[in-house]
C-alpha cells in the first residue's frame, strides 16, 4: 500500500475559521477524513505545525521511506530556503499545494522558493488541490 504524507504549515490549523472568504469554512481534519474515504487503497497521514524546524524534521523523517508528500508550507513557501533545501535533500517526491491562487494575491506570495524543488505546484483549487496532488502521486 502506498504511503502519502500531507504536511501543512503555519496557520493551516485554523482552516474553517481563518479568512473563510479565501480558505473556506471546512476544517482540514474534516476534509482529511473525506480524502481517506476517497483513497481507501492509500495509507494517508496528516501532520501540521506552525514551526519551521518541525516541518523540516518531518520531511527528514519520512523523506526516504514514503511514496509521496503533499506539502502546503503556508507562508514559509515564500522565504524558507531551509524547507526548500530539505525538499531537495530527500528522495520522496513532493507536490506543493496552495488553497488560494498565490499568483493572484500579494506580490510576495507569488514567489515559491520551496516549489523549485517540488515535482509540481497546485495553486488556487481550494481544498481540492490536496486531492489533485494525491492523484498526481499515484
Amino acid at each position: 500500500m502506498k504511503q502519502i504524507q500531507i504536511i501543512n504549515g503555519p496557520n493551516l490549523n485554523l482552516l474553517g475559521k481563518r479568512e473563510p472568504e479565501i480558505y473556506g469554512t471546512e476544517s482540514f481534519e474534516m476534509y482529511f477524513e473525506r480524502l481517506r474515504k476517497d483513497f481507501p487503497d492509500i495509507s494517508l497521514h496528516y501532520y501540521q505545525s506552525n514551526h519551521e524546524g518541525d516541518l523540516i524534521d518531518k520531511l527528514h523523517e519520512i523523506g526516504f521511506k514514503y511514496d509521496g508528500i503533499v506539502l502546503n508550507a503556508g507562508a514559509y513557501t515564500h522565504y524558507s530556503y531551509a524547507i526548500a533545501d530539505a525538499i531537495k535533500a530527500i528522495s520522496t517526491p513532493v507536490v506543493e499545494v496552495h488553497i488560494s491562487d498565490i499568483y493572484a494575491r500579494e506580490d510576495f506570495r507569488k514567489i515559491s522558493v520551496t516549489g523549485e524543488n517540488c515535482q509540481k505546484i497546485i495553486s488556487g483549487k481550494g481544498l481540492d488541490g490536496y486531492r489533485l496532488a494525491i492523484e498526481e502521486m499515484i
